[in-house]
């Protein structure tokens, strides 16, 4: 293109023309010219300009989410959820490393487990884990057994070959085991059995003979129902095991004490009870039962008029306790304690009543009256 228009200005300068023609075509060709090579310049800067770029975004592209600060990955790790944080785990080694930190999974237990999780389920998960290390040992172990029978010729050398890793292999099994995500998710998929108390059990089911009650059980949560599964003590006269299903999170709590449901809880509050005091209280329908905890109020003794100015209940050696959701004549009304040498007291026929806990707590008490029954029980 370049070699035509130098040829065609050849001819025109050379060919015999008008003065005033002749400057005009010169001029005109001379524009010509200046826009033809203005516009190829442009597209030669557009096209350096977009080759710059390209490299650019290349070199963006090879920056790895490895490359950023620990700080910054920091930030980024504990603004995703559980479901993201697995998910980054599954990327690499090093990213799995990172993202089971017990400082990252700790928040995330606290916000959805805090209010269930208490001592007794951590000494539970400490049983589980060391009966899982346990069975993965035994495994490993009769592994090795019929490995060593078939090759028994390289025997020898294998073991020396593996003795040095052997000890540091079971500890990191069993750190990983231990991890704040792995208790995490055993939660999350059910396959943790931990104890804790349900209110009102087996309500759900027509038992309302059960209102207002506290029993320890071993429950299991259902991620995909929200909701959990129990298994009670097995009772004698039942000759099985009672589960139930379909208990909501209002409904659970953390065992308040470490008394076990077969033992009587030691009461350190009984001097300090007065009318209107809130307690939980120890009750087994007979001695081969485990106890539950209930609830009630402490009541005026029928020597007192009920006037606070005139009131001495808290001075007497009785205590007189009111279950309220029971109907007056109700022989389950009421129920009088020794306050300076409490110890189990009933009978086969209306029960045992055992330890009793006073209950300071605002969140305790709103909890049991969103408990309260629609209709006063007989």
């Amino acid at each position: 293109m370049l070699f035509f228009l130098v040829s065609c200005f050849s001819f025109m300068l050379l060919k015999p023309m008008g003065t005033l023609s002749n400057v005009w075509l010169c001029e005109e060709v001379v524009k010509f010219l200046a826009l033809w090579f203005r516009k190829g310049r442009n597209a030669m800067m557009k096209s350096d300009v977009k080759s710059k770029l390209e490299k650019v975004v290349e070199k963006e592209e090879e920056i790895c989410l490895l490359d950023l600060p620990d700080l910054t990955l920091e930030c980024i790790f504990e603004r995703l959820t559980p479901d993201g944080l697995c998910s980054m785990a599954a990327v690499c080694s090093s990213l799995r490393e990172k993202c089971r930190s017990d400082h990252l999974w700790e928040k995330h237990m606290k916000q959805k487990w805090g209010g269930l999780i208490g001592s007794a389920a951590y000494k539970e998960w400490q049983c589980y884990i060391a009966s899982r290390n346990k069975a993965s040992l035994l495994m490993n172990s009769r592994k090795k057994r019929d490995f060593r029978g078939k090759f028994s010729t390289i025997r020898q050398l294998l073991l020396n070959r593996s003795k040095g890793n052997e000890d540091d292999r079971r500890v990191g099994d069993a750190s990983a085991m231990s991890s704040v995500m792995d208790w995490f998710l055993s939660l999350e998929s059910g396959k943790f059995w931990f104890p804790a108390q349900v209110f009102n059990r087996e309500v759900q089911n027509g038992q309302v003979g059960f209102m207002l009650s506290c029993y320890d059980a071993e429950v299991s949560y259902d991620c995909s129902t929200n909701t959990f599964s129990a298994r009670y003590p097995s009772y004698p006269s039942y000759g099985r095991q009672i589960i139930e299903e379909d208990i909501d999170w209002n409904r659970l709590r953390a065992p308040t004490v470490d008394t076990p449901p077969y033992v009587l809880h030691v009461s350190d509050c009984l001097h300090d009870l007065k009318p209107d005091d809130h307690f939980e209280i120890q009750w087994r329908k007979s001695k081969e039962f485990p106890y539950g905890w209930w609830y009630g109020v402490v009541g005026h003794l029928e020597t007192c008029n009920g006037s606070e100015s005139s009131c001495h209940c808290h001075d007497s050696e009785t205590v007189l306790l009111e279950f309220k959701q029971y109907t007056s004549g109700s022989r389950w009304r009421q129920t009088v304690i020794d306050r300076k040498d409490h110890r189990e007291v009933g009978n086969e026929e209306d029960g045992f009543y055992g330890g009793i806990r006073k209950l300071y707590s605002d969140k305790e008490i709103s909890l049991w009256k969103s408990l309260w029954p629609s209709s006063t029980l007989e």
